[in-house]
């Protein structure tokens, strides 16, 4: 079989419930037009084609039967949740995780393309979605009693909110709002922990500040302010008192802190005043993690919750959809890098299970890598790295011409720019 159909037959399951076929149809023209060549597969128009794939891979199995109100008898039960005694929350976790994750590519909004009208289809499951999750009176409803978990849950659902706001929040009724609006204010009774859950309670706080007006604005002043003082230099923040060799930086603190720090400027509260230092640490750090991404597209794996898998490149997506390219950085270099990386993990033996649903690891099926915490529905987590889809078809992420990433440049022995670390 072609490579091009391999990709295309390898599709999830149709979206159901919005008239799929002319999509499907003009996405299998679309997948099938750069695929036709060993070449083509070195385009940016490769490359964006085979991540949204992945997206789909991804969001189908929690979006579809969500849209069904079936997603609590879908999400698999694992012997090892059971024993653990935290499959509770897995459909709400499968859920806002992959909501966070294709937030970004949301909020592009439709258009005539094949892709815009793909992302049509997408925009209405994630906002039935949404209607679903946070509506007491269906099936799926996902925000009953809480517990102090529910600040990191809760969090995930307003991040996309205020990305894909336009996509998300402004179409719904006004029930529907108030109903989301009582899903994120149930992590008001407790208290975050110190440390990267700050960021949960703050982007809760700063999303209902941007939709309602309002927000308790305590639990955001905490944030910034503890996060301005654990930074150690060249782009990198400590996780409180304590150092940690993890991901945090990418898919939590960095990039919730640049969205509630554009949030407090938009609003002119003085909180805004710490972007442009903040940007330029976030601009660093995506170095870094290029950086980190070896020759053959591996990275180290190192830390908590490295379950999460490409999650970790999330801030160089990010800061790329969400904040502007940084300049040092080859915008096709780092595309090849990132796609390569995804490409290796999703690719790899047992990633998912027989029925599309992912299974824990780093590379494939490994199931002594996950951590306590983890249920099936964290795993979605590694959604977050595909935040770079959130730049359109026509930025030069995309466009660039694929090229060698800094270590492929280095351990070919080409010659390259000395090595700085980042000084304020």
């Amino acid at each position: 079989m072609s490579r091009s159909r391999q990709l295309i037959h390898s599709q999830t399951r149709p979206i159901q419930c919005i008239q799929p076929l002319s999509i499907l149809v003009g996405l299998i023209l679309l997948l099938a037009t750069p695929l036709l060549s060993n070449e083509s597969k070195d385009t940016g128009q490769w490359d964006r084609l085979y991540t949204i794939h992945v997206l789909r891979q991804l969001a189908d199995p929690v979006l579809n039967p969500l849209s069904r109100n079936e997603l609590h008898q879908s999400v698999p039960k694992r012997d090892w949740e059971i024993e653990q005694n935290n499959f509770q929350s897995s459909p709400l976790q499968a859920f806002v995780r992959v909501l966070s994750g294709i937030g970004p590519w949301l909020s592009l909004g439709a258009d005539e393309t094949e892709e815009g009208q793909l992302r049509a289809q997408y925009i209405e499951l994630s906002r039935t979605g949404i209607i679903n999750a946070t509506s007491p009176e269906v099936p799926d409803f996902m925000f009953g009693e809480a517990a102090r978990d529910r600040i990191v849950h809760a969090h995930n659902l307003a991040y996309p909110l205020v990305v894909a706001k336009k996509q998300l929040w402004e179409p719904l009724s006004e029930k529907e709002k108030g109903n989301v609006i009582t899903a994120l204010k149930s992590h008001r009774p407790f208290e975050a922990f110190p440390g990267t859950w700050l960021w949960f309670s703050a982007i809760i706080e700063a999303t209902l500040w941007e939709l309602t007006g309002e927000c308790e604005m305590q639990h955001i002043e905490r944030a910034v302010e503890s996060y301005m003082n654990w930074y150690i230099g060249d782009g990198y923040y400590t996780n409180g008192e304590v150092f940690n060799w993890d991901n945090y930086n990418s898919y939590v603190a960095q990039p919730l802190m640049l969205e509630v720090l554009r949030i407090c400027k938009d609003q002119g509260h003085s909180l805004g005043d710490n972007w442009d230092t903040v940007k330029a640490r976030a601009f660093r750090y995506a170095e870094v993690l290029e950086h980190m991404i070896s020759p053959e597209g591996t990275f180290p794996v190192i830390g908590r919750s490295s379950v999460y898998r490409f999650a970790s490149l999330q801030h160089l997506g990010y800061v790329g959809a969400r904040v502007d390219w940084p300049e040092l950085l080859d915008p096709g270099a780092t595309r090849a890098a990132m796609t390569t990386v995804i490409k290796r993990m999703v690719e790899a033996p047992g990633m998912f299970d027989e029925n599309g649903w992912l299974q824990p690891g780093y590379v494939g099926h490994q199931p002594s890598a996950r951590d306590s915490y983890i249920n099936t529905g964290a795993l979605y987590n590694c959604t977050l790295g595909l935040a770079h889809l959130g730049m359109p078809a026509d930025h030069p992420f995309w466009t660039a011409p694929k090229a060698k990433w800094f270590q492929q440049s280095v351990w070919s022995g080409e010659d390259v720019a000395n090595q700085r670390a980042y000084r304020e």
